[in-house]
C-alpha cells in the first residue's frame, strides 16, 4: 500500500511558478506509475501529468504542455510537479495518485492510491 501527502500549493500571481511535492510511503512506490490531477470548483477531476515507474515516460494534458514538468526521485520517495507560467485557469486542488502498475495511463481511472490534495490559486 502507498500513502501520499502533497505539499507546495499556495497563492501565486499569473505568470508565476510553484513546485508541488508528493511524499510517498509504502514499499511499492518505486514500482508504481504516478500521476498529478486537479479539480476546480464545479468541474470534474482531470489528469494533468503522469510518469512511469522509471521516469522514462511522461505525458501531459494539452493545457499544461510546455509549462508543467513532472518528475520523480525514488531515493526520496517523491514525485514533483513544477508549474511555470501559471494562469488563473490553473486554479484547482491538485492531487497526486499512484498506480499499482509500472506503466503510466493518462486517465482519471486506474490509480489505486490518492493523496488529500493541495490548493493552488492563481490570481490575475
Amino acid at each position: 500500500q502507498v500513502q501520499l501527502v502533497e505539499s507546495g500549493g499556495g497563492l501565486v500571481q499569473a505568470g508565476g511558478s510553484l513546485r508541488l511535492s508528493c511524499a510517498a510511503s509504502g514499499h511499492t512506490f518505486g514500482s508504481s506509475a504516478m500521476g498529478w490531477f486537479r479539480q476546480a470548483p464545479g468541474k470534474e477531476r482531470e489528469i494533468v501529468a503522469a510518469i512511469s515507474w522509471s521516469g522514462a515516460d511522461t505525458s501531459y494534458a494539452d493545457s499544461v504542455k510546455g509549462r508543467f514538468t513532472i518528475s520523480r526521485n525514488d531515493a526520496e520517495n517523491a514525485v514533483y510537479l513544477q508549474m511555470n507560467s501559471l494562469k488563473p485557469e490553473d486554479t484547482a486542488v491538485y492531487s497526486c495518485a499512484a498506480r499499482t502498475g509500472r506503466y503510466l495511463v493518462f486517465t482519471t481511472t486506474g490509480y489505486a492510491y490518492w493523496g488529500q490534495g493541495t490548493q493552488v490559486t492563481v490570481s490575475s
